[in-house]
């Protein structure tokens, strides 16, 4: 039995490393190709010859203002919204039922139907035109249902013994909630922030159609603006000789996945530090 056990383990360390083989190809690829570039010129300067050369700050700056907005509304909404399904809503009801199914139904919507709706809804309707906070709020309708459903299972997995015994010492609610169910499930929580910023991130069809694909300064959140996924695609599929500057913004692009991922670490971590 143990000697089955250690085949079994063996082979599945042997699946884990075909299955990682083509990402650590890719990754190895990037960086031989985009390591070049990078400098503090390009991380600063701005673009020239259509991407081909000068740098990406306007795009960066786009981008953290695109993500900013996008969390900015995400965390809120979705939070709360999961608090709500947890804490007010009978898990066998049929308003539970609904909403569970209008949240999976939403997940399963195509990025380019967010991005028509977007389009129609906040850059013609509302008038802001093809602009950063266009295109933020409609990621922020995109992964919102992401949010929720990983919050939602986070908060979901905190025994009920705890809400027992919380009870017993006539804690409040709102004390409850502060100190032990938010603590417990903030792991949860910051693993579902990194999803859905990670799917922002990586978003072109809804930015698109909605904060545009220009590449200069922005001055307002009512200037259009590319983001780094938009500009290495327009690289990679549509100007001639773009691949090493494609492949510079595709590392900064990892660099901002992997902050957001530390950060939210950070966050998941101090809150039970502060329950204890």
């Amino acid at each position: 039995m143990n000697r089955l056990e250690t085949w079994r383990g063996r082979a599945l360390g042997v699946l884990a490393l075909l299955l990682m083989l083509p990402l650590l190809s890719l990754a190895v690829t990037v960086f031989a190709e985009g390591v070049g570039v990078l400098d503090w010129a390009f991380l600063n300067g701005e673009p020239a010859q259509a991407g081909r050369s000068g740098g990406i700050g306007p795009i960066i700056l786009s981008t953290a203002w695109v993500l900013a907005i996008c969390l900015g509304l995400v965390v809120p909404l979705g939070l709360g919204t999961a608090l709500f399904l947890v804490e007010q809503v009978r898990p066998d009801g049929r308003l539970n039922l609904t909403l569970q199914w209008a949240l999976d139904g939403l997940g399963a919507v195509p990025s380019v139907v967010f991005g028509l709706f977007g389009h129609r809804l906040f850059v013609v309707e509302l008038g802001w035109g093809y602009s950063l906070l266009a295109g933020g709020c409609t990621l922020a309708c995109m992964v919102l249902p992401l949010f929720i459903r990983g919050c939602e299972q986070a908060l979901r997995d905190c025994p009920h013994s705890y809400r027992q015994a919380a009870a017993g010492l006539t804690i409040s609610r709102v004390g409850y909630l502060r100190r032990i169910l938010l603590p417990f499930a903030a792991p949860g929580i910051a693993a579902a922030l990194v999803l859905s910023a990670g799917r922002a991130l990586a978003e072109t069809a809804v930015l698109l159609f909605t904060a545009g694909y220009v590449m200069r300064w922005p001055e307002s959140l009512f200037d259009s603006g590319r983001t780094l996924a938009v500009h290495i695609y327009d690289l990679a599929m549509n100007v001639s000789g773009g691949g090493p500057a494609s492949a510079g913004t595709a590392l900064v692009l990892l660099g901002f996945a992997l902050l957001i991922q530390l950060a939210a670490w950070r966050i998941g971590q101090r809150p039970r530090s502060f329950a204890r």
